[in-house]
């Protein structure tokens, strides 16, 4: 798997395709394979002639492991992204985050609008944007537990659980959570003016709002996921059909 260095930083990435880029940002406590190849995002939308990049963010899959949680803020996790884009010698390109990684979309979008040409925010509604409602202490608590047994928070579980399944580095993993509390304002997101799709599941209790978000958001679509949490809306069908729908509308 090819790999970079945004400063000491090792960050590893794929790249397959060709056409019109898009870069995909997974989630917390995720991967690139666990968001985007296992669930066929890259098969699908490279069969859609676009080229797919793909990276691993700082903490997680097969790049490096820091431990500290001012190395994980949403900007700094951001610019890794800019690196990649750099290193690619890629000006512009669509781009679609889940979760964390919609955090790091919608910031890029906000500070570096010259390098979106668009920007789809899956899993992050106003409540994990704007208002806070995402992952918490109780889940790097989860992280660091010495078993899953031990725990008894419910979303703790669910993250705990699922950073056991992907053999991450749970350390790691707490660090980023608590390093990347940044949030946007609702004026701040007011000024976003990259195309936006911004699409949630229907029953997704972390990601907050995806209407409330898009009425602050100028222009942006929104789609929701049927019967879909938070974790089963990454594959899902409905995902797919109006990301690529959207996709194809940009020209």
């Amino acid at each position: 798997m090819p790999s970079f260095h945004n400063g000491a930083v090792e960050i590893a990435y794929l790249d397959e395709g060709e056409g019109d880029p898009i870069i995909l940002v997974h989630g917390f406590a995720s991967s690139k394979n666990v968001n985007w190849v296992y669930p066929t995002w890259v098969s699908e939308l490279r069969k859609n002639g676009r080229r797919v990049i793909a990276l691993d963010n700082r903490g997680h899959g097969e790049s490096a492991k820091l431990y500290e949680p001012t190395q994980y803020s949403i900007p700094t996790m951001a610019r890794d992204v800019l690196a990649l884009m750099d290193h690619l010698a890629i000006p512009q390109a669509d781009m679609m985050g889940y979760s964390m990684g919609g955090r790091m979309t919608a910031w890029l979008s906000l500070n570096e609008p010259q390098r979106l040409r668009s920007a789809i925010l899956g899993g992050i509604g106003i409540g994990g944007l704007i208002e806070g409602t995402g992952p918490g202490e109780s889940v790097a608590k989860a992280l660091e537990a010495p078993s899953l047994d031990d725990v008894t928070d419910p979303v703790g579980r669910t993250f705990r659980a699922f950073a056991d399944q992907t053999r991450s580095d749970r350390r790691a993993l707490a660090a980023c959570l608590r390093g990347t509390r940044d949030l946007m304002t609702k004026e701040e997101a007011a000024r976003i003016d990259v195309p936006v799709l911004i699409a949630v599941g229907s029953t997704d209790d972390v990601a907050g709002s995806a209407s409330a978000l898009g009425a602050i958001i100028p222009g942006s679509e929104v789609l929701d996921i049927p019967n879909r949490d938070h974790m089963r809306a990454v594959g899902d069908k409905v995902y797919k059909t109006g990301v690529l729908d959207f996709l194809s509308r940009r020209g």
